[in-house]
């Protein structure tokens, strides 16, 4: 799927790739690029900056190809739709050429001013270097979220994804490679990450508030990524719904075997509409919990099956 590089900066040069998901992003992209060059050109070394639109609808295309044709070491890599940021984030690495490569949001919350802190710690022999948020500059609700989702997913997951870290991170080659090999449809890229292994290590830091611009993971987007993080790494939520029917089918036979004594002492039957109500509405709902559980595998084996591309790319631009 990738084309010919550029002949100036041959691919065996480029030390690092800077890989960057961008969605309707004009309010932020000059300030974006300002900083960036303001840190990667004093690193002196061979780079790229992939940059990722997500199906922008607004002046982000134009933005991209200006700074494409003003700087040969910017590239762009255009979608045919919205495909999401996850499929953004895994085309940036299908077409990064640097022995290193860090994937960046566009939004500025995560700062470029780490990427020589990231080189250093993958300089010392890390294949993996993520960022850990210490704090974060948005809203308590959301802030809470983000707090009780990664212990949830550290708790039900068999793979151990380390708390409070995000996309933003430095992978070697190596695991960019075993990435690439992946060819699961729901990416959790921070999961499938952790999951490849590699000595990995994190990089405390204070997550900012966006620069500019509107957020683009609405919560039903934020809902949508834990339960392809949860679902995609484990199987706690099968078990459960096993658990809930062992549990609900012995407590109606003990419940049936008490009636019967009771009934065979002498009293009088219970009955009443209420408590036949409760009965049937708890069975009913361990029921839907099931099979919602098992209809979400079941779609994500659909999705594989079916094995249509993760991202489509309409045009490509400086590669």
């Amino acid at each position: 799927m990738t084309t010919p590089l550029r002949a100036e900066q041959p691919a065996a040069d480029r030390d690092l790739s800077l890989v960057i998901p961008v969605f309707n992003e004009e309010a932020l992209l000059p300030e974006l690029f300002r900083r960036l060059d303001g840190v990667l050109v004093p690193l002196g070394i061979g780079y790229e900056v992939i940059l990722v639109d997500d199906g922008s609808q607004d002046a982000t295309p134009a933005l991209l190809r200006a700074q494409v044709a003003r700087d040969p070491r910017y590239r762009a890599l255009h979608f045919s739709r919205n495909f999401g940021h996850q499929a953004a984030v895994t085309a940036g690495i299908d077409h990064a050429a640097g022995r290193a490569i860090v994937i960046l949001d566009a939004d500025l919350q995560d700062p470029p001013e780490l990427i020589p802190l990231l080189l250093a710690r993958w300089r010392e022999g890390f294949e993996v270097v993520y960022g850990v948020r210490t704090k974060r500059k948005e809203n308590p609700f959301k802030r809470f979220g983000y707090f009780a989702f990664y212990r949830m997913l550290k708790r039900l997951t068999n793979v151990e994804i380390p708390l409070d870290a995000g996309d933003f991170a430095l992978i070697d080659r190596r695991v960019a490679e075993v990435l690439r090999a992946m060819p699961e449809r729901n990416r959790f890229v921070r999961g499938i990450r952790s999951w490849a292994g590699f000595r990995q290590t994190g990089l405390v830091y204070e997550r900012d508030k966006r620069f500019a611009g509107e957020v683009k993971y609405t919560f039903a987007k934020l809902l949508r990524l834990a339960l392809d993080g949860i679902l995609s790494f484990s199987y706690v939520p099968l078990r459960l719904a096993v658990y809930l029917g062992l549990t609900v089918s012995a407590s109606t036979f003990v419940l049936g075997i008490v009636f019967i004594i009771y009934h065979l002492a002498g009293g009088a039957a219970p009955w009443g509409w209420a408590s036949t109500m409760v009965a049937i509405l708890f069975m009913g709902g361990v029921q839907l919990l099931t099979l919602g559980f098992i209809g979400e595998y079941v779609s994500r084996i659909y999705d594989e099956v079916k094995q249509r591309p993760l991202y489509i790319v309409a045009t490509r631009e400086g590669f």
